[in-house]
């Protein structure tokens, strides 16, 4: 999951969320010019728009983690991320990069919010807190997101995942598609992994960013902040992307169990489907899609981190009552 660099946590991805949240300085003049609601917006739609842009890499980052999923690894050809973009551009049209964005979106505001509201309480009155709540904070409020907003992911999951074939017509026809064939749990399919990983993956955010940040500024004050939290922002996405990225790939092939009537392919606990994948495709095979996934977390942060301050201008210079 990702995030909005501004002092309000926004977004991934992988995952997006593809994603990764980290924290920018903010003035305190800047934030009481904003209210909460005008901030929960601002992030909202900027981690939005971040989506919108960098969809097209998040798709194929989905695709390579499915790759082998339902055919014999060894007899399918390698991937790459130029012949598959060739093929979707091919067989499903350019529009097809977007699959699954629009839920995408509709499940990055609520988890944006939720997640700000959370960490705005849990950091309430304690500005200089150290590593350790950072790290235990951002994670159980990740959780606490992802579990509230995870059918969504799932959805987006599945509409992503469908090629030339259409199992699944739109948003509210997987919804009732998936309740109606696998019961309503079956929106929660993966859900472990997730709680599994989402938490690591924003704590670890955290701690990287901040330890970065503050080694930087302490060797060269004078530098740029926006310089600084852009480029610790992108190193701590790619640490917390490649330490949970295995967790973040079960939990899509997980999702994935039982969608558009087939069979079932690993009839066996969390920890059982990360021995099957190594057994068949090796420890390489966890790491499906993980570039894709890299070269999308500097783009992201920095549509992000422009987004957020340009809304930031304009709902600051609304005048309120």
């Amino acid at each position: 999951m990702e995030a909005a660099r501004v002092g309000v946590a926004v977004e991934g991805g992988h995952g997006n969320k593809s994603n990764n949240v980290k924290m920018l300085q903010q003035p305190k003049n800047q934030q009481a010019q904003m209210g909460t609601v005008s901030q929960l917006l601002a992030g909202g739609l900027a981690g939005a728009f971040a989506k919108t842009c960098t969809a097209p890499l998040a798709r194929l980052t989905i695709l390579f983690q499915l790759h082998g999923m339902h055919f014999d690894v060894a007899a399918l050809s390698k991937p790459s991320i130029w012949g598959e973009a060739s093929r979707i551009v091919n067989e499903e049209g350019f529009r097809a990069f977007w699959k699954g964005n629009l839920v995408t979106i509709a499940h990055r505001l609520p988890y944006s919010s939720l997640l700000h509201m959370l960490l705005r309480e849990k950091h309430r009155g304690n500005t200089s807190a150290d590593h350790f709540v950072h790290f235990v904070g951002g994670g159980l409020s990740g959780i606490t997101a992802a579990t509230a907003t995870y059918p969504l992911d799932l959805v987006r999951t599945r509409l992503a995942a469908q090629r030339s074939s259409m199992y699944y017509r739109g948003i509210s026809h997987a919804f009732t598609t998936i309740c109606r064939d696998e019961g309503f749990l079956g929106l929660y399919k993966g859900l472990g992994a997730t709680l599994l990983g989402v938490g690591p993956n924003i704590a670890i955010s955290f701690s990287v960013y901040e330890s970065l940040r503050s080694c930087w500024q302490s060797r060269r004050p004078d530098d740029s902040t926006v310089m600084i939290s852009l480029a610790c922002g992108s190193l701590s996405g790619v640490a917390s992307s490649t330490a949970t990225f295995p967790l973040d790939l079960v939990r899509r092939r997980k999702q994935l169990e039982g969608a558009g009537g087939r069979a079932r392919v690993y009839n066996t606990s969390l920890f059982g489907t990360f021995k099957h994948i190594i057994q068949n495709e090796g420890v390489r095979g966890l790491y499906r899609g993980i570039l894709p996934e890299y070269y999308k977390v500097v783009p992201s942060l920095g549509i992000v981190f422009m987004t957020y301050e340009t809304l930031k201008m304009l709902l600051s210079s609304i005048p309120r009552d």
